[in-house]
């Protein structure tokens, strides 16, 4: 028998606008421009100029085939990731995995968090370390005092952080005919550095915990509405589902590949052809480009960093709490208060305390952010290779296998990070 009122509920979900359509898409697009993807970006503009635009181009379609993927086995299944694999997996395989993600996603804490610290500093003077305890703490109290029925409007207005990026391009000059030719036929190397660059690009647009966080909300979703179920369950929600994952994840990752080409292009535009290309932080990116841009596109780009990092540490210490929770089956929803999910916030408060404390040591951020991204593109690699086997498993989707169109999408997307990580390794070697 249909589940009462299932109907009226496809009806409503359609019947929504575009902007009500927009959640865990947007938010995971937006948490993927984060202080650390800045100082990516920002690094790519200022080395190489306008011949690393090209490569948003070709991650674009790549996220929106992976994320897609990701948000449907959680719409149909009814569990995250860490939860369908730990029960069509070995153990052994997913726990590795959760592992490496929570190293990863705790080190790119710390790395986001130093970097609003030294934003704001920029911005207002002060005490680093006291701002660093301030953001830290303040993310780790909303996360989890807020239900996630509320949380998640917070989040969805943290990404207008995002435009600050967007607005930057229209207070430089950009030489447009130079910017279009060198997007389309660039001037591409075989330099390790230029190869370390474009990978360093791909593994901080396409990352692990996007799939995580995007499948998780998906299911957080299903859960704050009383008339939903998992599409398993019920197939007549599917159709008007499908078509909102798929405006939420379109929309979501062009924003997120539409900021990165703006911080690339500004960067490329201020700092590079001034001849400023060694940038090793985006407060060091925002500092730079204050004498050549002006204070305006200084503070925008600095209001940006602390934007963005607001956004994606919960995403960050979140999708490693939904990993471990999943991983070893506890309680896991935003949408519960601390006490009734323990293992799952203890997670959270662990990751995120941890990021701030190693703020405090003399690791070097950089280089931990190094082998975070390291890290990501080892395990990326395996993780979308089992998301994709699942996702045309019956026993996992039901009726609901993805197409054979997002099967190929999705593979191109694995063969692409795949030769990342060779390149990444090849390169490692060359620089020895």
């Amino acid at each position: 028998m249909p589940h009462e009122g299932n109907t009226e509920k496809g009806k409503d979900v359609s019947q929504k606008s575009w902007l009500k359509k927009l959640g865990p898409g947007l938010i995971t697009g937006a948490a993927d421009d984060d202080p650390s993807g800045i100082t990516t970006y920002s690094q790519a503009g200022a080395q190489f100029g306008f011949n690393m635009l090209w490569t948003v181009l070709l991650t674009y379609p790549l996220m929106v085939g992976i994320q897609v993927i990701s948000a449907e086995i959680g719409r149909v299944s009814g569990h995250g990731l860490a939860t369908n694999i730990r029960q069509h997996y070995p153990a052994g395989l997913l726990y590795a995995i959760v592992g490496l993600l929570l190293i990863a996603n705790t080190i790119n804490i710390a790395a986001d968090v130093a970097a609003m610290a030294a934003a704001l500093k920029l911005m207002v003077g002060g005490f680093t370390h006291l701002y660093i305890i301030g953001f830290g703490v303040a993310s780790l109290l909303l996360q989890m005092f807020i239900p996630y029925s509320r949380y998640v409007r917070i989040l969805k207005w943290l990404t207008l952080a995002l435009l600050a990026y967007v607005a930057t391009v229209f207070v430089v000059h950009i030489p447009w005919p130079q910017v279009l030719i060198n997007t389309v036929l660039p001037h591409l190397s075989w330099k390790p550095e230029y190869i370390t660059t474009v990978v360093a690009v791909f593994g901080t647009t396409i990352s692990p915990y996007l799939f995580f966080w995007q499948a998780s909300q998906e299911v957080e979703e299903e859960h704050a509405d009383p008339l939903a179920r998992k599409l398993k369950d019920a197939p007549d929600q599917a159709s008007a589902n499908f078509r909102r994952i798929k405006v939420d994840t379109v929309i979501g990752m062009g924003f997120s590949n539409l900021v990165a080409f703006f911080i690339i292009l500004t960067t490329a535009v201020t700092l590079h052809l001034n001849g400023v290309t060694d940038i090793h932080t985006s407060a060091q990116a925002a500092s730079a480009l204050r004498p050549i841009a002006g204070e305006f596109a200084f503070w925008l780009f600095s209001a940006g960093i602390i934007g963005t990092g607001l956004l994606a540490i919960p995403v960050l210490a979140g999708s490693a709490a939904y990993a471990m929770a999943g991983a070893f089956h506890w309680r896991n929803s935003l949408e519960l208060k601390p006490k009734m999910a323990k293992g799952f916030y203890g997670i959270i408060a662990l990751s995120t305390l941890i990021g701030v404390g190693l703020c405090f040591t003399s690791i070097d951020p950089i280089k931990a952010l190094f082998w975070s991204a390291v890290i990501n593109g080892v395990i990326s690699v395996p993780i979308m290779v089992i998301m994709i086997l699942m996702a045309v498993r019956p026993d996992v989707m039901g009726q609901f296998v993805i197409s054979f169109r997002l099967t190929v999408l999705g593979w191109a997307c694995t063969a692409v990070m795949a030769i990342a990580v060779i390149a990444m390794f090849w390169s490692l070697g060359q620089q020895q």
